[in-house]
């Protein structure tokens, strides 16, 4: 709420000011964010937790949370297997330690192996560690039967709900009556409606059959479609098998009738399979909409766009809290694919340009590519070409190791590349996190004045 003038100063004199984020200047659409299995239940069930702890007395003697499915947190036990392969990547010194089993420290070293610098913690291509990806595409490989999978197609995430948002930001676009309309089910698990809120994106509902144990039917997604069209313009479809919070289990046939329906309707299908594992009813039994798809043939295998989420949160790991997942696409533009792996090196890239124009001004052409720079930001003074020479060394090296000396920052001289004579380079890549690499272009630019000033 705004304040009068008079309110204003004496909010002032008693040195108070307004909040700058309140309910009514924060982001709307992540107000209208619901997130049902962590609302206002949860709170109250931590509440109650905190008062039995504190001795108050209530008709229970512990809150039973069957809210979530965080499977370890109501008892399941974690694989041995599974956790000391962790133990002994995050500490490769107990590889030395006769208490774990031999073929656990296979595993481990296998995948220290295709870390950099051999250590969980160096960080991968923004797609995640390639033999990761490539044992995911032969896990997919043997439960679809043998139709292959591309590693290329894999992008490991921090659980398959970040995937899912990441590929919901990819279809988002538009507003009014062309914004982004993404049908999903109802009952759905309310990740879906909290995201698609957040992005102000449209929501369109289609119902799943009760009476007939949840069934999808394909004439309901056509009545939701053809509603939806008159206030948005409809991309996506998403579908959970097994069903969350509902736990039916598609068939190959209504998985087909599925796919006949996004193709004809021209929607990018999202198959949440989380769940793949947990089908236990007889007679029931999970199939992939990779392998349906494939099995089609043309021209659905050839064209039908496709995104399949999987976590390690469910099944029979259950490790939630770990936030492992993997998003395999089918049939994506080759353009997009890239985009969803570079969209974050393109905004490092763009604020390496304003930092440096503004540092050191006409020093780096416009990185089109590639996530590294090459900067004339080394126009060395004469007198620092001087003692470069004095000290054996090409100028822009002697550039580059003041820096690193002190710094702490690690470039390469562009001496190292070949350059015109008499320009100085120096190559640096583009990778680090956002807050880090902004940091290291600051440091770098106070460097460059200090330097250029101690030579002038």
């Amino acid at each position: 709420m705004a304040l009068r003038a008079g309110d204003q100063g004496q909010v002032a004199m008693n040195g108070l000011k307004e909040k700058v984020l309140t309910l009514d200047t924060m982001n709307q659409c992540v107000r209208r964010v619901e997130y049902a299995v962590r609302g206002p239940i949860m709170l109250r069930a931590l509440e109650l937790e905190q008062e039995l702890s504190q001795g108050m007395k209530k008709p229970f003697t512990e809150v039973i949370r069957a809210n979530i499915g965080d499977a370890q947190a109501m008892g399941q036990k974690p694989i041995t297997f599974m956790r000391q392969v962790l133990a002994l990547c995050v500490d490769p010194e107990l590889l030395s330690s006769p208490h774990f089993p031999k073929d656990a420290k296979r595993r481990a070293e296998r995948i220290l192996q295709a870390c950099g610098g051999h250590s969980l913690g160096a960080y991968s291509v923004s797609s995640g560690i390639q033999l990761i990806r490539e044992d995911v595409a032969q896990y997919i490989e043997r439960r679809d039967g043998g139709i292959p999978s591309d590693p290329n197609n894999i992008f490991l995430s921090t659980g398959a709900s970040d995937a899912i948002v990441t590929v919901l930001k990819l279809l988002v676009a538009g507003e009014g009556r062309t914004r982004t309309g993404v049908l999903i089910p109802i009952p759905q698990y309310p990740l879906y409606s909290a995201t698609l809120a957040e992005l102000d994106a449209a929501q369109v509902n289609y119902y799943l059959d009760e009476e007939h144990a949840w069934a999808l039917d394909v004439s309901e997604l056509r009545r939701a479609l053809a509603q939806a069209r008159d206030r948005c313009r409809p991309r996506a479809l998403c579908v959970i098998n097994p069903g969350n919070p509902t736990g039916q289990v598609q068939t190959r046939e209504c998985i087909e009738a599925v796919i006949r329906f996004a193709f004809e309707e021209r929607l990018f299908l999202l198959a949440d399979e989380v769940y793949q594992d947990n089908v236990y009813a007889e007679g029931s039994q999970f199939h992939s909409f990779k392998k349906v798809l494939t099995e089609m043939g043309p021209p659905y295998a050839a064209q039908q766009e496709l995104a399949s989420f999987h976590s390690v949160s469910k099944g029979y790991m259950g490790e939630c809290g770990f936030r492992g997942g993997y998003v395999e696409v089918v049939n994506m533009d080759a353009a997009v694919r890239r985009q969803a792996v570079l969209s974050d090196l393109a905004a490092k890239a763009k604020l390496s340009e304003q930092i440096f124009q503004r540092g050191f001004p006409d020093s780096l052409q416009p990185v089109a590519g590639a996530p590294c720079l090459l900067s004339r930001a080394c126009r060395l003074p004469p007198r620092a070409v001087q003692r470069a020479q004095e000290l054996g060394l090409a100028p822009d090296m002697f550039f580059c190791m003041r820096l690193l000396e002190e710094t702490g920052i690690c470039v390469v001289p562009g001496s190292g590349f070949g350059q015109l004579e008499g320009t100085y380079h120096f190559r640096m890549t583009i990778l680090p996190p956002m807050e880090k690499l902004r940091a290291l272009l600051e440091k770098l630019s106070q460097f460059h004045a200090k330097f250029t000033l101690e030579y002038s």
